[in-house]
């Protein structure tokens, strides 16, 4: 028969060793996670860097843009306030939703939703990239009396502020060896535009237009600085530095005229820069609207003056994408695109008549 003192003793020591098993376990596991979250961390986050962070990528804006980077120092930069950005009780959606969305629903476009860097220009729009936890920087804007909080008018004194101020950060990007697609956020993508903009490195800018006339080098075309491609080189951060050169020097002109008017005074040939100007039919907008639904990559909300009315035709627009995207693959049918009534009534023009 077995001793009871024995017994209790070996149960005693295999309670003991089993507690710092579960123990050792614990630790173990705790640590593992805990090695696993490090590994995850990215180097340089967007926002709260500690003062290493800064140390290992430069600065702040280096940070935000090693990280949106696709690996080839190219990177999807979009510029948001909270005019933008901010949701109210009022409205269901904004512009910068709008946005967001079209690369949820568009072709080949999610992936690209991680290489967007959102440079927001208020407390609120960043408040809200972060929010949504994307990419972002928050740019002190110098306010020289300006809210750059609210919507700024087509054309009004601070709209043309604004793209002043959106110009000289574009030019400290290209300084800093960051090739880059600017877009605004009012610009729909539904399909992957780097699948349709030349990727021949002599093509130093490519750039959307409000009209296009058939010729892609011609500089009859009229541009649009709410989407374009632009790679670093010397050529276009001398541009750049000149385009920005000329603020002081363009009294009621928005920055758009102004490159405008550097390219056909004979900047491109004075820099010898390669400049495409891109194809409605691919890259289109409300003022000249794309006829094919099968090769549309970006919708811009342009030729419309207000935030409101963009909102509102941009709904429709995106409407219509979907309604296409449920056509039956080998359907023949091309649809229209609903009119943008909104956008011209923005401009105190009546409402069109459905044709």
């Amino acid at each position: 028969m077995d001793n009871p003192k024995q017994t209790l003793g070996s149960f005693a020591v295999v309670l003991s060793l089993l507690f710092a098993g579960v123990i050792l376990l614990f630790h173990w596991s705790s640590s593992s996670n805990e090695l696993v979250l490090i590994q995850n961390q990215p180097p340089c986050k967007p926002s709260n860097f500690s003062t290493s962070s800064i140390e290992e990528c430069g600065d702040a804006l280096e940070c935000a843009l090693a990280k949106a980077s696709m690996g080839n120092k190219t990177v999807i930069i979009a510029m948001v306030n909270k005019a933008y950005a901010e949701q109210d009780v009022e409205s269901d959606s904004t512009m910068h939703d709008i946005f967001l969305s079209s690369f949820w629903v568009g072709e080949g476009t999610r992936s690209l939703i991680h290489h967007i860097l959102l440079v927001a220009v208020d407390q609120v729009a960043y408040d809200r990239c972060m929010f949504l936890k994307m990419n972002c920087f928050r740019l002190e804007m110098e306010t020289d009396g300006v809210d750059f909080e609210g919507e700024k008018v087509y054309m009004s004194e601070d709209f043309i502020k604004m793209m002043w101020r959106r110009t000289w950060f574009l030019l400290e990007v290209l300084k800093r060896g960051y090739t880059f697609v600017f877009t605004d956020t009012d610009v729909m993508w539904l399909r992957n535009p780097f699948t349709r903009l030349n990727k021949n490195e002599t093509e130093d800018l490519q750039i959307s237009t409000d009209m296009y006339y058939g010729d892609p080098w011609s500089k009859k075309n009229p541009i649009n600085t709410g989407f374009y491609f632009v790679r670093s080189n010397n050529k276009t951060i001398s541009l750049f530095e000149t385009w920005y050169g000329e603020k002081d020097n363009s009294t009621g002109k928005k920055e758009q005229d102004v490159l405008l008017d550097l390219i056909r005074g004979g900047i491109i040939e004075h820099l010898e820069i390669r400049v495409r100007f891109l194809d409605t039919l691919y890259f289109s907008g409300f003022c000249q609207d794309s006829k094919d639904f099968r090769v549309v990559t970006t919708v811009h909300a342009n030729c419309c003056r207000s935030i409101n009315a963009k909102v509102a035709d941009m709904k429709v627009a995106l409407s219509d994408w979907k309604r296409f995207k449920r056509l039956d693959a080998n359907s023949t049918l091309n649809p229209q695109w609903t009119k943008h009534d909104w956008c011209q009534q923005s401009w105190g023009r009546p409402k069109q008549t459905k044709g």
